[in-house]
């Protein structure tokens, strides 16, 4: 990418893949099960709620679709992103089974991570060290 400022849209865009990947990691890596490599989030803690948890952590796919939504994202990605969290809430209603699978599955990483290439084709990729227009 040229020198050149983003444009509004763009800084909006990419501010919005900012707070879903920050809602992302929250929800399904927040923690790190002591002496594994496993990672879950309040997505993993909630779910264990009988009933209601997995109901409740659906906000957080509303919100990173929302922001996806208004980032421009098309239909068939935004269906993609429905499709991530419907089945990441019928995993976690097994009880117990769908529990430990929900660590696995991480639909609110998914989800961003297609915010996030949308965007990156859009607006063109940000280098890490490349400074953004606060």
């Amino acid at each position: 990418m040229s020198g050149m400022p983003d444009s509004p849209q763009a800084e909006h865009d990419r501010r919005a893949c900012d707070k879903a990947e920050k809602l992302a990691r929250r929800m399904d890596s927040a923690f790190r099960v002591p002496l594994t490599p496993i990672r879950l989030g309040w997505d993993s803690v909630l779910g264990l709620i009988p009933g209601v948890g997995d109901t409740l952590t659906l906000a957080s796919a509303v919100y990173i679709m929302h922001l996806a939504h208004r980032a421009g994202v098309p239909k068939t990605t935004l269906t993609r992103i429905a499709i991530n969290s419907g089945a990441d809430w019928l995993i976690g209603l097994v009880p117990l089974f769908g529990d430990l699978l929900d660590v696995g599955y991480k639909s609110n990483i998914r989800n961003a991570a297609l915010l996030r290439a949308h965007v990156d084709a859009k607006h063109g990729s940000v280098s890490a060290d490349a400074p953004r227009v606060a």
